[in-house]
Formats: C-alpha cells, sequence, structure tokens
C-alpha cells in the first residue's frame, strides 16, 4: 500500500462531522485492496479487519474532521489539508501498518469511526456492540515519539436568559448582562478551584464557545454557549451542582450533551512497553504525554478496561487550524513504530 498516497486522498474527500459518507466508502475500499476485510457498520463507520489469531487489537481513528475546508497540497515534507493531524493522518497509519500483513496470534481491526468531533456515536456504538480488545490504540496526534495516555474530560452548557425591554437609562440589567454576569462568576470560580494547579491537565477550563441575542421590543433573549475541560476526579453531579449554584435564578441551564470524565490509562502494561520499544528501536526517544483535550478514549477506554494509549503523527497544536498539515518523513516514521508495536504485541503471546 502507498500510505502517502492513501493519506492524500482522504485528504481530498472533504468531510466534516455529519458527512463522511464518501471518505467512508473511500477508506473501505482502500482496505479491502489492502488485504483486509472492510465494511461499513451500522452507524457509517468503515471497519477493516485482518489476521486470525485469538488476541484482539483495536486501532480506533476517526474519519471526520472540523469543519474549514483546506487546499490540499504538498509543500516539501509537509501535506496540507483538513484532517491531516486531526485525524486523517493517524487513521491512515493505522490502515498502512495493519496493511503490512497478518501477524501471528493477532487479530487486528482498524475502525475510522464517524462523529468524532461531535457526538462520537462511532466509538459509542462500538462500545455497546464491539467485544472488548486485548489492547487498545486510538489514532490522535501525538508525535511519532509520544505516547498519549490520557485526556480531561467536557461538559457543554447552554445559559439563557429572557427578560423584558427596559429602556438604556434604566439600572435594569438586560438578558446580555445577565448571561455575562453568569460567565464571569464561572471564570471565578474555575481560577478558585485551579489555585495551586500547575499543570493543565489537572485545571478546570472554561471556554465561551457561542453568544448570541435577539429581541423583539417587547422581550430579549441572549443565550451563550460554555464548555469545561474536566481534570481527573471532578465528577459530573459536583460540577453541574456547583453551575447551578453560581447561576442562581432567571437563568435556564441545559447541559449539551451528558458529561465526559477525564481518563488516563495505566503506564505498566504489554500495549505500553511495546510502544515505547518501537519507538526507540527507530531511535526516538520515546516521552508520555496527557492532553487538554478529550478523544474517543474516553469513551470506549473505561467501559472496555483494556490496556490502552492514544499515538499518531502530527502537531496536535495544528489541529482544527487554517495551517493544519503533517509532515511525511513523521507519517511514515509512525507507520514503522505502529507495525513495531503489532509486532512486539504478537511475539509476545507466542
Amino acid at each position: 500500500m502507498n500510505a502517502e498516497r492513501l493519506l492524500t486522498g482522504l485528504l481530498k474527500l472533504y468531510n466534516p462531522t455529519g458527512s463522511e459518507a464518501e471518505a467512508v466508502r473511500y477508506l473501505t475500499e482502500q482496505m479491502s485492496r489492502a488485504g483486509l476485510d472492510s465494511e461499513i457498520d451500522a452507524v457509517g463507520s468503515a471497519v477493516g479487519r485482518i489476521g486470525s489469531g485469538d488476541r484482539r487489537v483495536l486501532l480506533l481513528g476517526h474519519i471526520d474532521t472540523a469543519p474549514g475546508e483546506i487546499l490540499v497540497r504538498k509543500q516539501g515534507d509537509l501535506l496540507f489539508g483538513r484532517g491531516a493531524v486531526d485525524a486523517k493522518g493517524p487513521l491512515a497509519a493505522f490502515v498502512a501498518a495493519a496493511a503490512l500483513g497478518p501477524l501471528p496470534g493477532l487479530h487486528v481491526t482498524v475502525v475510522g469511526a464517524v462523529h468524532e468531533e461531535g457526538d462520537s456515536v462511532g466509538a459509542t456504538h462500538l462500545r455497546d456492540h464491539f467485544p472488548a480488545p486485548d489492547a487498545l490504540i486510538i489514532g490522535e496526534p501525538s508525535g511519532w515519539e509520544r505516547v498519549t495516555l490520557g485526556y480531561k474530560g467536557w461538559v457543554t452548557y447552554t445559559l439563557t436568559a429572557e427578560t423584558d425591554t427596559a429602556h438604556p437609562a434604566s439600572n435594569k440589567a438586560n438578558a446580555c448582562e445577565i448571561v455575562i454576569a453568569a460567565w464571569d462568576a464561572l471564570v471565578r470560580w474555575a481560577r478558585d478551584f485551579n489555585a495551586g494547579r500547575s499543570r493543565a491537565f489537572e485545571q478546570l477550563t472554561p471556554t465561551l464557545r457561542a453568544m448570541q441575542s435577539e429581541g423583539d421590543g417587547l422581550r430579549e433573549r441572549a443565550q451563550l454557549r460554555v464548555t469545561f475541560r474536566l481534570p481527573e476526579g471532578l465528577a459530573a453531579p459536583e460540577i453541574h451542582s456547583k453551575v447551578r449554584q453560581l447561576i442562581g435564578p432567571g437563568i435556564e441551564i441545559e447541559t449539551l450533551p451528558a458529561a465526559v470524565p477525564a481518563f488516563r490509562a495505566p503506564k505498566n502494561t504489554a500495549l505500553v512497553r511495546a510502544a515505547l520499544a518501537a519507538i526507540r528501536a527507530e531511535g526516538g526517544t520515546p516521552r508520555f504525554v496527557v492532553k487538554t483535550g478529550t478523544s474517543d478514549m474516553n469513551m470506549v477506554a473505561p467501559a472496555w478496561g483494556c490496556p490502552t494509549i492514544a499515538y499518531g503523527p502530527g502537531d496536535s497544536s495544528l489541529d482544527h487550524t487554517p495551517k493544519e498539515h503533517i509532515s511525511l518523513a513523521e507519517f511514515q516514521r509512525s507507520i514503522t513504530v505502529l507495525r513495531g508495536i503489532l509486532e512486539r504485541l504478537s511475539s509476545a503471546g507466542a
């Protein structure tokens, strides 16, 4: 399989969340040509399988991207395109590593899941219908020398205030001022919560994602959408209670969707050891990292309880940006590392 051609083909198919069908068909066709048994599952994710061993390894990437089309182009070693880093690069690396052939004792499944940038319906369908694997690798950019062990959780609230229209010279707070005051209260709480917590993974991080207001001359309505990135140990009931306490009466609070808790995988597993050895074999110096975002790892790993890491080529600071690109040299090196991980898992069970 020509891995660069596979990745370029994926990038040329613009498929933000909700419009993945064409890219899924392309990926399943390419996996079939490379010798994998492929299909499209019940929720529209691409699935490819190779090998007949008793030990199941799941390579779970996602095929959808953030919105915003980027011209696919190559500049020297760099390949630009929406999803080059997040996360078609890691997904294409998964397929290329698996397509190098079956390994003794392993049954390898590659999934290009849908809706990761949305409601993670692809991953949750797997969680509920796929047998727990013996090892799980999530396809997210870590850089070829780094192994990701954890992600923060998240919860999103919509805050809505409605008031009668009042003259601007009056002292009555309007709907916009009410929701902004609520946002200020949440920011102060997060600042107090984070006191003494120096690492970003340990902090509660609020983000104002959207705002809008409207009025008809008689009533005014203002709305904010607020997302919190959650550290380990902060449970959903606790944050829900605190938000309601801080917001007070007069504001409607809607949670969209249910909170996703943070997750951190253990280091002392055969999968982690295989990843570290494979990186060293390529001349790299492996490092562990935890991420301040959220991924499909949060959805499936706690339910399955299997050894888990996230790994993939790319600089995650380029996620969702207009300059998203990947180094092709790093992309190729990550394929070698992934194949090394699979080979070590195979030999460990021999």
